[in-house]
């Protein structure tokens, strides 16, 4: 064991909630640990939508501009075609806001310029290859974490504990944390696809036809693309029937591809993301507080995940810098009520999404099995229009708050 450190704020999880929170958190002055336990951001990660909300959150910033030098492909809609017939789910273009669409962007890009704009702050520090091996107690109290970089395990001291490492938390679980779970019917495979200069113009489609639903997504380069099989047994069908079966399926739904359904040499070269949607019935004990996937996973419907998860970062980092700023001062804890003022901002506006969502993956897959039922047809218009009005703000859409304390490195003024 080496020796002992400290902070004001440890933050478990590099992902777009942990590296959110702790830039808002640095550049109002609050010393700030991030744990990041791999040992970089260049990953293949599956949230790669960047809303307007949030770059209405970074404008505030006065970092959109910054963020958008980097390699990005600007969508502004999204669509289904069921029997050849295509449908507006949303359409962002006619949005009357500064960003009137959504960024794609990768999230290791995403997440690098994060972490980099906190980086110039001198009270931030980002360990990686730091993986969390405990939670440390006393008097009740989370008091920090015991981790692990390379062959040498640390403890970092704390004032407050922030577990945002993801659906999968080690800290939430650390901490005696357990999500109650809400049943969904699908898992997703994801795969790619090249692109050419003469495909059509997507955007965001899904493409639906008989029980099948293929997602499509316009990179610029190549298709992001997915597949909605059944819970349970629909990867070992999968399985069996064969990438032939599979390059079949891509090909009757998107027929434009079937002349590059050979790119996907078996079904090795598929990933597959198990959809889970769940919640904390708590996020906090004394000294600790869950935010991000970590709190609430969402499912992939309408791509929202990420940008919750800023939402709650912002919210987080509005409500804890005077509690955190005062306790340092005066050697006081965090006091409970403020973490629960985040519980209480976030829950109504995540339950809402979660309810919305699990609500479109029914209508979707009935109207899909449906074929020309009009009553499903209805439905998922219905669905389609409140989820176009969300998707691009959500409910309670945050703004950032607190004032920037500390210059960083470059002598930026406040904008």
């Amino acid at each position: 064991m080496t020796e002992n450190r400290s902070t004001t704020v440890c933050v478990v999880g590099g992902g777009p909630a942990g590296a959110m929170a702790a830039l808002l958190l640095a550049r109002a002055g609050v010393e700030v640990t991030l744990l990041e336990r791999h040992g970089d951001f260049l990953r293949d990660f599956r949230g790669d939508t960047v809303h307007p909300a949030t770059l209405d959150v970074l404008d505030q910033l006065g970092l959109a501009e910054k963020l958008h030098a980097r390699p990005h492909h600007k969508i502004g809609s999204m669509s289904m075609i069921r029997a050849g017939k295509r449908r507006e789910l949303a359409d962002f273009r006619r949005l009357k806001v500064k960003f009137p669409f959504i960024t794609m962007i990768g999230q290791w890009d995403f997440l690098d310029f994060i972490t980099g704009e906190a980086a110039r702050y001198p009270n931030f520090r980002l360990l990686m290859n730091s993986s969390l091996h405990d939670v440390l107690w006393a008097n009740g109290r989370v008091c920090g974490v015991r981790y692990r970089s390379g062959e040498e395990d640390h403890e970092l001291r704390s004032d407050l504990v922030i577990a945002a490492d993801g659906r999968r938390s080690v800290t939430r679980a650390a901490a005696g944390l357990h999500p109650r779970a809400m049943g969904v019917s699908i898992d997703v495979v994801l795969f790619r696809l090249s692109r050419r200069d003469d495909d059509p113009t997507e955007g965001i489609t899904l493409r639906l036809d008989g029980g099948d639903i293929l997602g499509l997504i316009d990179r610029g380069s190549y298709w992001q693309s997915f597949v909605e099989i059944p819970k349970g047994d629909g990867i070992r069908a999968l399985r069996a029937a064969g990438i032939e079966a599979f390059r079949d399926t891509v090909a009757r739904l998107a027929p434009f591809l079937a002349d590059r359904v050979g790119e996907l040499e078996s079904i090795d070269a598929l990933s597959f993301l198990d959809v889970r949607v769940d919640r904390l019935r708590r996020w906090h004990v004394p000294g600790m507080l869950v935010i991000g996937d970590a709190a609430h996973c969402m499912s992939p419907v309408g791509g929202v995940g990420v940008n919750l998860a800023v939402q709650d970062a912002v919210a987080a980092a509005n409500a804890l810098t005077a509690p955190l700023l005062r306790c340092r001062r005066e050697g006081i804890p965090v006091p409970r009520s403020a973490l629960a003022a985040v519980q209480r901002r976030r829950t109504p506006p995540t339950a809402a999404i979660q309810l919305l969502q699990r609500a479109a993956l029914r209508v979707d897959l009935n109207g899909a099995t449906a074929g020309t039922d009009t009553a499903a047809e209805d439905g998922a218009g219905l669905v389609g229009k409140l989820m176009g009005r969300l998707i691009a703000y959500g409910i309670r859409p945050e703004r950032v708050r607190e004032k920037r304390i500390l210059a960083p490195a470059g002598g930026e003024t406040e904008r």
